[in-house]
């Protein structure tokens, strides 16, 4: 650890919304500086015109804040920071780290075609390194456009990684990159070097597809007489089928599983432990704890992959941590939306809603769960399940039904005790088994074969309510045989 306070970045660029894999490189930058007391810095890399669009960047942004990941300090925008990369490249220029690179893109092609052909390394072939101040001259005042290439050293390049340790590079494996193109921009690597110097980036802690990336700018740190910050590549989370996780892939990105009813808890927790581990069999934890514990001596070398079914398994334990009132927070928007109920009704029935979430609870997986699984002790249309319907709904379960409806009918109180009792009496007046009458009394008053115990569902919904679905289903079954 640098004796300089912690400041670390994230740095994504606005050309699609906030991925997994930026997520979870966020996370790691985030518990890193944190759990050492320094500070989460955020940098818009949007230099690219044709690829970014300042519209992602509000999404991204609030996808941060929903997974709990508050930055400090204001927001880079490498956009407006133009002019200062060009400034820098013709420094290193200037100190003769660099040089001019007169090829056009047809010569450069033409190298790279014949290199193919002879099966040499696909690298700049330094044509340019070597013209005379003359030839320079001579080019410039014909005003012929230029590149401005690093000139990197021979030897090797090494640099101590916080996860793989230390990593070395021959440096005829690393071409002499462009860092200014012919139209004065910077590129990439110029820019990023620049920038987190100026930002006092003391760790720099990225996914190791940027390893390449990391011997380049190591030259360019060099060249400018920067200071290097330490280096971190953390392991890439990956598809099932092994590919990287990318927006170009068609992968979801973190709005879509906020939508598909995941907590942020949950896909903090998930994503913090690709790649990285507490090192005990326990994985549930809360971002409190996981930035207490956080160490980067415990992240892992080997790729991880991305099971959205262990995400669900992670949503569904923290599902179970929150309160019936916090869930009922944030369940009552979504049953808003999907047209269940209205705010004012929610508003006028909270206890109702806690009620509700208390009984699906142990059932759901998700958030979006409490709608589906639920929706019926909001509104119900009087479709019943299908093959539940075919099952279930006999002659004979209709003058059950009805008996049953004139029982409940007679209760002065409408409790789990009198509802499990009345039909209880009746199961043993008939001669039948309970399961008779509970499989039909569920899909009347449900729509649906499952979910939480009847007398439970039979007390929320209320007498009349259960009376008036009952005598429906009834008739349902009448008007289906008859």
């Amino acid at each position: 650890m640098s004796h300089q306070p912690v400041r670390v970045r994230l740095a994504p660029s606005p050309s699609g919304y906030l991925h997994v894999g930026t997520a979870r490189t966020a996370i790691a930058n985030f518990l890193f500086a944190r759990h050492f007391g320094g500070q989460f810095l955020i940098r818009i890399e949007d230099t690219d015109a044709s690829r970014s669009d300042k519209a992602l960047i509000e999404p991204i942004l609030s996808a941060l804040k929903w997974l709990g990941l508050q930055w400090d300090s204001d927001i880079i925008y490498q956009s407006l920071r133009l002019e200062l990369y060009g400034e820098k490249a013709r420094q290193v220029l200037d100190s003769g780290h660099a040089y001019r690179c007169f090829c056009s893109p047809d010569q450069l092609e033409k190298d790279r075609r014949i290199a193919k052909e002879k099966k040499l390394p696909l690298h700049y072939n330094r044509r340019c390194l070597n013209l005379t101040e003359v030839d320079i001259e001579e080019k410039l005042s014909n005003g012929e456009p230029f590149a401005i290439r690093i000139k990197i050293p021979e030897g090797e390049t090494t640099f101590t990684d916080m996860v793989s340790g230390q990593l070395r590079r021959a440096n005829t494996e690393i071409e002499d990159f462009v860092i200014a193109r012919s139209d004065g921009s910077a590129t990439y690597n110029m820019a990023v070097v620049v920038d987190d110097h100026d930002m006092g980036i003391t760790h720099v802690i990225r996914g190791n597809d940027h390893i390449t990336n990391t011997f380049k700018q190591i030259h360019i740190y060099r060249a400018l007489g920067y200071e290097l910050p330490q280096f971190g590549h953390i392991p890439l989370i990956l598809r099932p089928d092994k590919r990287k996780v990318s927006k170009r892939l068609g992968d979801k990105d973190v709005e879509q599983y906020k939508n598909e009813g995941i907590l942020p808890e949950a896909m903090f927790n998930f994503l913090c432990l690709l790649g990285w581990s507490p090192k005990t069999d326990r994985e549930i934890y809360t971002a409190d704890e996981l930035i207490e514990i956080f160490t980067p001596d415990n992240f892992n070398t080997s790729n991880a992959i991305f099971d959205e079914e262990k995400l669900v398994a992670f949503n569904r334990e923290h599902i179970l941590k929150k309160t019936d009132h916090e869930l009922a927070t944030l369940v009552a928007p979504l049953l808003i939306e999907s047209g269940c109920t209205t705010k004012y009704w929610l508003e006028t029935r909270w206890e109702y809603l806690r009620a509700v979430i208390r009984a699906l609870k142990d059932r759901v997986r998700r958030l979006t769960d409490f709608v589906t699984l639920g929706n019926y002790f909001f509104s119900f249309d009087y479709h019943y399940d299908e093959q539940a319907v075919e099952k279930t709904f006999t002659p004979e379960s209709g003058t059950l039904l009805s008996e049953l409806t004139g029982r409940f009918e007679l209760l002065s109180e409408f409790t789990h005790e009198n509802t499990e009792s009345t039909l209880d009496e009746l199961a043993e007046d008939k001669g039948i088994k309970r399961a008779k009458l509970i499989h039909p009394t569920r899909l009347a008053v449900s729509g649906v074969p499952g979910g939480p115990g009847l007398y439970d569902i039979l007390v929320l919904l209320t007498k009349p309510v259960v009376i008036e679905r009952m005598r429906k289903a009834v008739t349902y079954i009448e008007n289906k045989y008859h």
